[in-house]
């Protein structure tokens, strides 16, 4: 079957039989009165496979090389998003053109083109452009309120491809910080805050936990104290001199040992009034895992890493913080802040490395 290349490197095939079959046999292009109409990926698809041959308007064969090289002029971008649809297809799927704003829409295995819903809205970026977490946060909120799954294939430089599932998390878990009727006493030292009072002890360390217990005393670290304080659980005085330290002067002297301390405490917080039970993640590269249930009887479920509004990284960095956590069986979370750190609002993203 022969098609006719058109100027902007996409594709038409005019008689209706081999127009029909074409279409048929996986639903490529738009069928009209006149024929069958083929964008640039599924041209190319087509002739790299095999299936259709192409020619110039002066009746000259086209060879997929110089197809490629002219859709590559005609569309920036075009090498990655090839090689995502031309994945796709490989594993069998029914791949169309997407909405504005993401490359393709992808029906479920199996599919019939307008009679199957599109089940996934799939991106494709390459491993060197950069991961704009606002960007992928808008991507994800249209494809959830379109009810279809937001996939985006990153490509790397040996052309392999990695797929990640991305979605609106509700972390949610059972178990409440525990309430006081007084403040426990604490010691703030040089980066952390030591409880002796054995009732404190007590009171703090019993699950859901704050701190590590040290043989009779309990430390906390900067973030718990910051809370417990903040929510009047805890009252300091500072080691050395044994002087009241006031919840702003902890926040101070926080903010001078660490930056974006203020991100990681509205995100903790958040996740604690979540009812979750909250510790470092540093083993794993991250600020927090989470537990929903008692972590003496559980595994975290959550890896949580704390980033401010209109955080950008490299994607290998993103591609790192997914892989431990599934290595871990976590589901990696991004928890973007937003806003002065009295009123802070917090927004979940999870990314989950995926194979369609």
């Amino acid at each position: 079957m022969t098609g006719t290349l058109q100027d902007d490197a996409t594709a038409r095939i005019d008689d209706p039989s081999e127009a029909g079959t074409v279409y048929g046999r996986g639903f490529f292009g738009t069928l009209g009165s006149g024929g069958l109409q083929l964008d640039r990926t599924e041209a190319l698809y087509l002739v790299e496979m095999g299936r259709i041959g192409l020619a110039g308007t002066h009746g000259r064969a086209i060879g997929w090389a110089e197809l490629f090289r002219r859709a590559l002029r005609a569309e920036p971008g075009f090498g990655v998003r090839y090689l995502v649809y031309r994945d796709l297809r490989q594993r069998g799927y029914v791949v169309r053109a997407g909405p504005p704003g993401v490359a393709f829409a992808v029906l479920p295995r199996g599919g019939v083109l307008q009679k199957t819903p599109t089940r996934y809205w799939v991106d494709a970026v390459s491993e060197r452009a950069p991961f704009s977490l606002r960007s992928l946060e808008d991507e994800t909120d249209r494809a959830q309120a379109a009810k279809k799954q937001l996939l985006v294939g990153v490509v790397d430089e040996e052309s392999d491809l990695t797929y990640y599932r991305v979605r609106r998390p509700r972390p949610m878990g059972a178990l409440p910080a525990p309430t006081l009727r007084t403040p426990v006493p604490g010691w703030l030292g040089e980066d952390r805050v030591l409880v002796f009072e054995p009732d404190g002890v007590e009171a703090l360390g019993r699950q859901p936990a704050f701190g590590s217990r040290i043989g009779s005393r309990l430390e906390l670290s900067l973030i718990e104290a910051a809370f417990l304080a903040l929510t009047g659980r805890l009252e300091l005085r500072d080691a050395r001199s044994h002087r009241r330290v006031p919840v702003a002067g902890l926040l101070r002297r926080a903010r001078r040992l660490e930056s974006g301390f203020d991100e990681r405490l509205a995100v903790y917080r958040v996740l604690r009034e979540r009812q979750l039970v909250v510790k470092t993640g540093f083993k794993y590269g991250a600020h927090f895992r989470a537990y929903p249930r008692n972590p003496e009887h559980a595994h975290a479920r959550y890896l949580v890493h704390a980033v401010p509004d209109g955080f950008e990284a490299p994607w290998s960095e993103i591609a790192r913080g997914v892989r431990v956590a599934q290595g871990v069986r976590k589901e990696f979370l991004l928890a973007r802040v937003r806003g002065p750190p009295a009123t802070p609002t917090v927004a979940f993203l999870s990314l989950e490395r995926v194979r369609p």
